[in-house]
């Protein structure tokens, strides 16, 4: 019937991780819309580089529309070791995914992208038409190229199929359920799990590189509710970056004063420069975002550190580290 809205199935790729976590928290604090099922799925569910269990797993929920979440990630060392398995592996499951919802009809996929994927020699600030305007930093090329797939993919199953498959691109994304891992982590959350340790065992924090790289850091719960507006109101094939304004951009040094003070850690800080800062800056342009929702609100960085901290620290014998 005309003006019916079929009741909306909404299947989480990735749903047991960071911002699939987030997401399940927006959609229970919120409340669900009208008509919305939500299922978050996690690695236990189905192996996604698997094309059977892939269709298995939309054959039990039939899903009606994807977040598409679900990834191989790590850290800046742990990439510099396994390029070709962050290709192999991201490549697999994104086709999977991106396919078999297709297969079953899917009416939209929102896939999650990185601000990696843009490429290393650029101007700044970046924004969503620069994503393939030249090679990705070859320290995450395997992969930022794997992400950068997903939007090649989604352009051509609108131009084939019609489908309105799109992705958002977020900056630096930490908040409760990370990976706190020191070695295979991301910055914010291995520093929060070094400062943790720091403070409980009277040692030193000993920070990698020197602290210079600039970033743009989005609060998970913050991401999963602009991830949620973008399934239900963005109907752009064309990718959208999700982040604060670039004058929020902060160095790593800023971040560890900020985590310093949430800890109340009082040890001395060290700064291991013979380790790599990774890329020194990637900018993000969020005018985009800002033409569509002028007011959005972002959580400010020490509160959203502080409770990430708080979390940790409370859930430390459980957290991923």
């Amino acid at each position: 019937m005309e003006g019916e809205k079929k009741p909306m199935r909404v299947l989480v790729t990735g749903g047991s991780g960071l911002v699939g976590k987030a997401i399940e928290h927006v959609v229970k604090q919120k409340g669900a819309s009208d008509g919305e099922e939500w299922i978050f799925l996690g690695s236990k569910d189905a192996d996604l580089t698997n094309k059977a269990e892939t269709r298995a797993i939309f054959e039990k929920h039939k899903p009606t529309h994807v977040i598409h979440l679900a990834a191989m990630v790590g850290g800046l060392f742990m990439h510099l070791r396994q390029n070709l398995d962050f290709w192999r592996k991201n490549m697999a499951i994104n086709d999977n995914v991106l396919q078999t919802a297709h297969e079953f009809d899917v009416v939209k996929v929102v896939s999650c992208l990185s601000t990696c994927v843009f490429p290393d020699k650029t101007t700044y600030p970046i924004d969503e038409t620069m994503i393939h305007n030249g090679p990705p930093h070859e320290s995450n090329s395997g992969y930022a190229y794997a992400k950068r797939m997903i939007d090649v993919h989604n352009r051509a199953c609108f131009q084939q199929h019609g489908r309105r498959y799109t992705a958002v691109i977020p900056t630096n994304i930490f908040g409760p359920h990370d990976n706190f891992s020191i070695e295979d982590g991301h910055v914010l959350p291995a520093l929060v799990h070094k400062t943790y340790k720091a403070k409980r065992d009277g040692t030193a924090l000993e920070v990698w590189g020197s602290g210079q790289g600039l970033r743009q850091f989005i609060f998970s719960v913050d991401l999963a509710r602009l991830c949620v507006w973008v399934l239900r109101e963005y109907n752009e094939i064309e990718p959208i970056i999700l982040s604060v304004g670039e004058e929020e951009e902060m160095s790593i040094k800023d971040v560890v004063d900020v985590i310093v003070k949430a800890f109340g850690f009082t040890g001395p800080v060290i700064y291991d420069t013979s380790k790599s800062d990774g890329q020194l800056k990637k900018t993000a342009s969020n005018a985009k975002l800002r033409r569509y929702l002028p007011n959005f609100a972002f959580t400010p960085f020490y509160t959203a550190v502080k409770e990430t901290c708080d979390w940790f620290a409370a859930n430390y014998d459980s957290a991923r580290k």
